[in-house]
């Protein structure tokens, strides 16, 4: 077996590489440190065991401990991975553990990781090199266990002439500047400083290698010094969400498009589902029964993706439907039967029960039969109004929806948003008899008018509304809203 040191790159998730994934997916122990993008724990496999030496009662893990513990689980004959921020051999003292694990018999293989000195860098805009500006950079520590590291030749660096990047520099900067500065470069010299570089609290701040001894920073930041940090290519920070803290309550299985979406337009997404899908009462047994006799009925109307995914299940493909036309009650929905290769033969202009019904045609002569797979708490009014209109009705539960209640840390972090987002009435009403209304943040979203309409019925203000009732017309809707100079 063997012991993995991978690069867990410098906070934006999307950043690991390929190998690193593959490997934290399969891991029987995962050793993290605190720079660790929690999310990408996620990834981790049930059942693998998952070692936190960054945050610990009283401080953190020492070195040798972490690199004893990485030998002692190696021996053992167990896939570990060691997920170090940044790239483990850029000031991640990845050489020690490689060293001890060496020493110990342990096989162990290097996953290269994004480091922050470029990645930080690139997302404030940044060239590290630039024609005429920059043929070469250098990476140095600004910190050691004696303040300034006195093994840096910073007289040498300062007559380079070209890019530095100062990483664990903001205690020491005032004494760094000095010294590049004494050592010959301009006092004027350019300088960005980013702080949590790309994550969405990433904060970049510009000023001179004269002036940056003045300037207020914390932790962490990478400190680029140099004509190229004159140079402001923004976009990371430019995006319409940047900086926003959004908190979605959609199931678990339903959440991770929308945080992605939400997360390429810069915002922070606080996960915290309040509703959780599961299996029909009877395990999907009367589904399986209406799926198979479905080429009897002249429509099937499928009101979610959950019922278009737990009804497709069940058919081979799409001749099983025979003669059975589909109807879908949005985009979502269409989307997901599209997914199945099968486009919906009625799709109304809004995506309400009551819009469906308008569009719905008139039964043929004789009368017609309609399958509904819904959820079991789905309202009444589509099978009672296409029952009204002469069309006989077979409401099937497709699944069902269960309350989930967010973790204390969800909670707090909900409460700090700058917004939430209900997607149906049930997480509307999930959340609220799981958290006191105080918990709310100012700005609550809604999907469509029924979300609204509970959320309302509970004495909530809605803020905003999507035109388009689905996760990219809400999406839409707090771009526009948090694009207003007013907010």
């Amino acid at each position: 077996m063997t012991v993995y040191l991978v690069g867990a790159g410098p906070g934006d998730p999307g950043l690991l590489t390929v190998r690193g994934a593959e490997l934290l997916a399969a891991a029987d122990v995962i050793v993290h440190d605190r720079l660790a993008e929690a999310s990408l724990l996620d990834q981790a496999r049930a059942g693998a065991e998952i070692i936190d030496v960054g945050k610990t009662p009283g401080g953190p893990v020492q070195q040798d401990a972490i690199s004893e513990l990485l030998v002692e689980r190696g021996q053992r004959g167990l896939e570990v991975v060691r997920l170090k921020g940044g790239d483990p051999f850029v000031f991640g003292r990845g050489g020690e553990e490689a060293e001890a694990l060496l020493g110990g018999g342990v096989a162990f293989e290097i996953v290269p990781g994004v480091t922050s000195a470029i990645a930080a860098a690139a997302y404030a805009g940044v060239p590290v090199t630039h024609r005429g500006l920059s043929t070469s950079f250098t990476v140095v520590t600004g910190h050691s266990r004696h303040g300034v590291d006195p093994g840096v030749d910073w007289d040498a660096l300062a007559r380079a002439g070209d890019t530095i990047v100062l990483m664990m520099a903001v205690a020491h900067r005032r004494e760094i500047a000095e010294r590049l500065i004494a050592g010959g470069r301009p006092a004027d010299t350019p300088v960005a400083a980013v702080r949590w570089g790309t994550r969405s609290r990433q904060r970049t701040i510009r000023t001179t290698l004269g002036e940056l001894g003045a300037v207020d920073l914390e932790p962490p930041v990478a400190i680029i010094v140099g004509e190229v940090a004159g140079l402001n290519l923004a976009w990371f920070e430019s995006r319409p969400l940047f900086g926003r803290r959004i908190a979605i309550t959609r199931a678990r299985e339903q959440s991770s498009t929308m945080a992605g979406r939400l997360t390429r337009l810069g915002a922070e997404v606080v996960e915290a589902p309040t509703i959780a899908i599961t299996s029909a009462a009877d395990g999907g047994a009367a589904l399986a029964a209406a799926a198979a006799a479905v080429a009897s009925r002249d429509w099937v109307v499928l009101t979610s993706a959950n019922s278009v995914d737990r009804f497709w299940a069940h058919l081979r493909d799409a001749r099983d439907l025979g003669p059975a036309r589909v109807a879908v009650i949005g985009p979502g929905t269409a989307d997901a039967l599209a997914r199945h290769h099968v486009v919906a033969d009625l799709q109304p202009e809004r995506a309400v029960a009551e819009s469906l019904l308008a569009a719905f045609p008139a039964p043929p002569a004789g009368g017609g039969k309609v399958l509904l797979p819904q959820a079991a708490a789905a309202r009444p009014v589509l099978a009672e109004g296409l029952r009204s209109a002469g069309w006989q009705v077979d409401v099937v539960e497709a699944y069902r929806t269960e309350p989930v209640v967010p973790s204390p840390e969800a909670l707090r972090a909900i409460h700090d948003a700058d917004a939430i987002a209900f997607t149906s009435a049930s997480t509307v009403t999930n959340f609220l008899s799981a958290a006191d209304r105080d918990t709310l943040p100012r700005c609550i979203a809604s999907i469509g008018p029924i979300t609204s309409a509970a959320a309302r019925e509970h004495g909530l203000n809605v803020d905003l509304e999507a035109d388009e009732h689905t996760v990219d017309g809400l999406i839409a809707a707090l771009v526009t809203h948090f694009s207003s100079a007013a907010v």
